[in-house]
């Protein structure tokens, strides 16, 4: 039997007896970061690094973690084992808190954690051996051009403004495009492009999300012998692309086949992409 639970501030509680304050600034504001997180053969997938990251998110929205990640971490694993789930999605969770109405952060003095475990979800086989479709969709991320513009917020309205559009032309998913036209990223995921056998995806300092998995890709590609350019990607760009993907952790590594209903490439998945999803899942599925 699978079963999603969530864990408020240490307490383990059924989904239907979980509640947070409507004066919670997550709620109100949008005001939080988080963490995405997925277990293989049972166990949370390089959770010290996502952990860290969070805590590193929350340091540039000034919110402090209210416990040590050491203790987060904990109770991240009881969370995990108590859903018994064969497999897990986990999403942890830290807001500012709840404070009387108004902007002020000063005025919520007790940041709330919230663990969520559920089972994971499967993504369709046929988007790996056929490939997706996806749009490109031009805005201005949130965070863009603040100290913040790296951290992983609870404010993903933009992300689901994208996927919106996506959905409406019958696509998995979004690029965004940045207000300088270049391609920094996808609502959900990163992205990157191959080219003359090479792979190509936008650095660090583009106002990405640098997602782990991404982070990890990029390793398995070095060990594969495969050169990354670290550049820019104008929107232009992709169209010329031999291939392209997208990349995430819950869904890996996604070959993309058409651009605003345009093929990349030959239109059907490339053996790059190919064969550093089959590298990189040799490599981490175990989590030993």
């Amino acid at each position: 039997m699978v079963s999603t639970l969530v864990m408020i501030d240490g307490e383990l509680l059924p989904e239907d007896h979980a509640k947070v304050s409507v004066f919670d600034r997550a709620f109100l504001y949008g005001d939080s970061v988080f963490e995405t997180i997925r277990t293989y053969d049972g166990l949370p997938f390089a959770l010290d690094e996502h952990l860290v990251r969070l805590e590193k998110s929350a340091a540039q929205v000034f919110i402090k973690l209210p416990v040590a990640r050491e203790q987060l971490q904990g109770e991240v694993l009881e969370a995990v084992r108590a859903a018994g789930n064969r497999e897990t999605y986990i999403r942890v969770m830290v807001t500012r808190g709840t404070a009387p109405l108004g902007l002020d952060p000063l005025s919520a003095e007790h940041p709330l954690r919230v663990v969520i475990v559920a089972p994971l979800p499967e993504v369709p086989q046929e988007f790996y051996e056929q490939g997706i479709a996806v749009v490109t969709y031009r805005t201005q991320r949130t965070a863009e051009a603040t100290p913040a513009a790296t951290a992983k917020v609870g404010n993903y309205l933009v992300s689901v403004l994208a996927l919106r559009e996506a959905r409406r032309a019958g696509a998995a998913e979004a690029l965004i495009v940045d207000s300088g036209g270049f391609i920094v990223e996808g609502a959900s995921s990163n992205v990157f492009i191959a080219r003359g056998g090479r792979l190509v995806t936008p650095p660090d300092d583009a106002g990405i999300l640098p997602g782990i998995t991404r982070r990890l890709l990029l390793e398995t590609a070095h060990a594969e012998g495969i050169p990354v350019d670290l550049e820019p990607l104008p929107l232009g760009e992709l169209h010329a692309a031999d291939e392209i993907f997208i990349s995430s952790t819950i869904r890996e590594l996604l070959p993309v086949v058409r651009v605003d209903g345009a093929p990349i490439g030959s239109g059907i998945p490339g053996a790059l992409t190919l064969g550093l999803l089959a590298a990189f899942r040799t490599k981490f599925h175990n989590p030993d």
